[in-house]
């Protein structure tokens, strides 16, 4: 009987072993959610089935002088209150041209972004970005990086505890002196806060790398080492035309979004010591035309990029 009992109590603790090895399985520290423009997102069941608590949208500077983006914007909000979704409302240019918008003066930015704020921190918005891709050709920040620096500082009284995304960058060769110009706009008191600084980082999922993430990372945090990171933009691209070109730099293919879309979640959790949040954009896709990175159709059903999506996001936070 000895051999038996010894054979029963083996199984016994391998059993038992099995079950916390599977209850341990690592959750990333990274919180997920969606960007978009479309308040009809939160109507979908599609997406009502993800309960997700987090969404992105941007808007123009001066929206506030627009009836037609204030009642988008209004609507968004709107909708994603009622299905109990924050949303990070990020700042952005009027004129997606490259190069041909119009750089705001603070004096500006206070009025128009202040009198955005004024608009929907009442109705429930609480989290901020300064300026959406600052360093980008299409932005009227890209190549004044001083400018960016004083839009924080009048952000932060413009919106006293609310959380701030302070600088919100596209992976390039510049990254370096942009972002060293736009601390040094910064008070010294102000360099040594927790900064909140927004990476947009296509590239690695779909190019199959990490090098835009890890070196954005290492570049800004050697230069200021509170850094805390959100990725506000990413996704596996369906379909990108060049903005004010006919040059198609990526061919409409849902098979490789699909991939890119599983890499999303593979890069972040690499790197879920310092990214606190990832933002995929976005939900509605525009059935390949102009830029695509849609998890749904136009029409709103499920491409196999959304059907990735769902897998990932069982390994993170809400």
């Amino acid at each position: 009987m000895r051999p038996s009992r010894f054979l029963l109590l083996a199984l016994l603790a391998l059993a038992c072993g099995a079950v916390p090895a599977t209850a341990q399985a690592k959750t990333a520290n990274v919180i997920v959610g969606i960007g978009d423009q479309q308040a009809s997102m939160f109507s979908n069941p599609l997406y009502t089935t993800l309960h997700l608590k987090h969404t992105r949208y941007f808007i123009p500077w001066n929206a506030i002088d627009n009836p037609g983006a204030l009642a988008k914007a209004d609507a968004f909000v709107a909708a994603a209150t009622k299905a109990k979704v924050s949303v990070l409302m990020h700042i952005s240019t009027d004129n997606f041209e490259p190069e041909e918008a119009k750089l705001p003066s603070v004096t500006q930015y206070n009025k128009k972004v202040g009198a955005l704020v004024n608009r929907y921190r009442p109705r429930g918005v609480r989290e901020w970005g300064v300026w959406n891709e600052a360093n980008h050709r299409t932005q009227p920040t890209f190549d004044n990086p001083k400018r960016a620096g004083q839009f924080y500082l009048s952000m932060r009284k413009l919106c006293p505890g609310c959380k701030i995304v302070a600088l919100d960058i596209l992976y390039s060769l510049n990254i370096r002196p942009y972002f060293k110009t736009w601390l040094s706009a910064l008070p010294k008191k102000e360099r040594t806060r927790a900064l909140t600084i927004g990476i947009h980082q296509y590239t690695d999922p779909n190019d199959n790398s990490t090098k835009a993430t890890s070196t954005t990372i290492r570049i800004l945090r050697a230069q200021a080492r509170t850094t805390r990171f959100w990725i506000t933009e990413t996704g596996g691209l369906a379909f990108v035309r060049l903005a004010g070109t006919q040059k198609v730099q990526r061919s409409c293919n849902l098979v490789r979004q699909a991939a890119a879309t599983k890499r999303t979640f593979s890069v972040a959790k690499a790197f879920d010591k310092d990214v606190e949040r990832m933002y995929t954009y976005s939900w509605s896709g525009t059935d390949c035309t102009g830029f695509d990175a849609g998890l749904v159709n136009a029409s709103g059903t499920a491409r196999p990029a959304y059907k990735e999506f769902v897998k990932g996001l069982k390994g993170f936070k809400k």
